[in-house]
């Protein structure tokens, strides 16, 4: 069973230039996971490309072999810190883990 855990954000700042900095940064942060966490199994992360104005700002979709795969992401320090930059640049969040 995989699951696929899908995360998207809305950042809280109002200037464009500035959110769409912080969405690559975001974007760019989740992306160097990669090779670094070992249960990520494959991961996509961007800013949003279109609809600014009814879209959230920034999404990653992560697969997982299984929810205990999820938990060590979750847990991991490399995530925690990339976690951390997260939560300064981010007014909402909104996730979903399902299988796939």
């Amino acid at each position: 069973m995989t699951i696929r855990h899908v995360v998207a954000w809305k950042l809280t700042a109002e200037d464009p230039d500035t959110r769409a900095a912080q969405a690559a940064e975001v974007a760019r942060r989740l992306t160097g996971l990669v090779g670094v966490v070992p249960s990520i199994r494959s991961l996509s992360a961007g800013p949003n490309a279109a609809y600014a104005h009814q879209n959230v700002d920034v999404a990653v979709v992560i697969d997982f072999d299984d929810v205990q795969g999820l938990d060590d992401y979750q847990t991991h320090p490399a995530h925690q810190e990339v976690a951390a930059y997260i939560r300064s640049v981010v007014g909402d969040r909104m996730a979903v883990d399902f299988e796939v």
